[in-house]
């Protein structure tokens, strides 16, 4: 076996990143996170920086506004894989230059993590966001640089605790509110299990310059589907209020920043379907539980057993 590539994350600490870097030291692979030092000191981000030194990360003092500690990052890593938040999307363009520079980078992956944005369907305001980081990607295919973006479709820890509920705290038990006519297909993947694909892909050539798609066949569900299993496992029927298209688009309109954006990226996903709505080719992309059959993802039937 060739030796494991060494792997930095940046933007570590943040929601997803977290355990993209646990990922991949419990894979093996020597991990490197960039961290700021001020993020030592913060008292929640300090425990999560405890937990990665307790796994054997280096932590590498950096930011991304500052191009020569940067450069020096990437300098220790044979893979970028890039976690950065939504606000900071356009800042990638920094780690390419940095990438360009240092001149050893293997692999990078940006931070998409979410529909595939080639291929997507989205009004305002979601549609600009995901515009972003279609130009991260130009951007990346520009330069030349040898890159994996993975297409994990939905988080469940954002969607499934409340069903898609807005303003939920927990699933509902008496009435759910469905967008569309509830049948497009949707993927819900477990944080911890798209991080151990990601992590799988880094050294294979199989996902180099393609798209990794995250559809494991238990996770794709429609919406009607997901309240039935639910109900199923509650033994109660819910109150079902459809909400048509035209009302949706109106309610993006009408809300404030971020609930439209929220509102917008759900339209997609479960109005257009843009989860699943187009069949995964082999001059652009690879499926990963297909590729990598002994990761033991958690289904959704699984995870929502933990709300009953």
């Amino acid at each position: 076996m060739a030796e494991k590539s060494k792997v930095l994350i940046i933007g570590g600490t943040g929601y997803f990143g977290k355990f993209i870097v646990e990922a991949s030291a419990k894979a093996g692979h020597p991990t490197f996170a960039l961290v700021r030092q001020s993020t030592v000191a913060d008292p929640v981000k300090g425990k999560l920086v405890e937990n990665f030194k307790n796994l054997g990360v280096t932590l590498l003092f950096g930011d991304l506004n500052d191009h020569e500690s940067l450069v020096k990052a990437i300098k220790q890593a044979d893979v970028v894989i890039s976690t950065v938040g939504i606000m900071q999307m356009q800042d990638q363009t920094k780690i390419i230059d940095a990438i360009k520079e240092a001149g050893n980078v293997k692999r990078f992956f940006p931070s998409e993590f979410g529909n595939d944005v080639d291929r997507v369907h989205a009004v305002e305001p979601a549609r600009s966001s995901f515009a972003v980081k279609v130009q991260i990607r130009r951007a990346v295919e520009a330069e030349g640089i040898p890159h994996t973006y993975v297409s994990c479709s939905c988080f469940a820890g954002f969607f499934l605790p409340t069903l898609v509920q807005p303003g939920l705290t927990a699933p509902p038990r008496d009435k759910v509110v469905i967008m569309g006519d509830g049948n497009a297909k949707a993927i819900f993947n477990k944080e911890e299990d798209i991080a151990a694909y990601t992590i799988k892909a880094v050294d294979d050539p199989r996902t180099l310059n393609k798209i990794l798609y995250l559809r494991p066949h238990k996770n794709i569900y429609s919406f009607n589907e997901l309240v039935a299993l639910w109900e199923k496992k509650i033994g109660k029927t819910l109150e079902k209020i459809y909400l048509p298209e035209e009302q949706i688009l109106k309610q993006i309109q009408e809300s404030p920043i971020p609930i439209n954006v929220i509102l917008a990226v759900n339209h997609s996903i479960f109005v257009k379907g843009d989860n699943t709505n187009f069949e995964i080719e082999e001059s652009f992309g690879v499926e990963a539980s297909e590729l990598y059959p002994d990761v033991k993802y958690t289904t959704v039937e699984e995870y929502l057993e933990n709300f009953v």
